[in-house]
């Protein structure tokens, strides 16, 4: 995919990116590093707990989604990071087996006023699971480059 500078995005633009599949493996091994909470770990603590059964780390879920759009590569010369994350919330567990994608709306594109070469996209995106449920939500601030400045 070619890359998307700040001056190719505007509001009401849609991305969508490939799936991924998250295994029992895959949970348990991030959890054990970054989020070692026993509904998370343990299959038989998980089946005791309000989520009934083993879930993914929230923070799994958000690293994926975003991963997902990144690898697309279309921010890939114009990205130099981002100010900060909105509106994070968790809405669905992820358990294993699920396939997660992102879909990514342009909400806001705005040039900064001192630097001209570049600004500030902001992106909703929506990790979005196999059966169309909605797991995740947050908006995230991308520093992007200009085309032209």
């Amino acid at each position: 995919m070619d890359t998307r500078y700040l001056d190719d995005l505007f509001p009401g633009q849609h991305f969508k990116t490939p799936g991924i599949t998250l295994t029992e493996a895959d949970i348990i091994d991030f959890d054990l590093r970054y989020d070692p909470q026993p509904f998370h770990l343990d299959v038989n603590a998980a089946a005791e707990s309000p989520y009934g059964g083993l879930i993914a780390s929230g923070f799994q879920s958000l690293a994926l989604c975003f991963r997902l759009f990144i690898q697309s590569g279309m921010l890939a010369e114009s990205s130099m990071g981002s100010p900060g994350i909105d509106e994070l919330r968790w809405l669905a567990p992820v358990r294993p087996g699920d396939t997660l994608h992102t879909e990514i709306e342009v909400i806001e594109v705005r040039p900064s006023k001192s630097k001209l070469d570049r600004g500030i996209a902001r992106l909703r995106y929506h990790a979005v699971n196999q059966r169309g449920e909605v797991v995740l939500t947050l908006i995230i601030n991308h520093l992007l480059r200009r085309r032209t400045a």
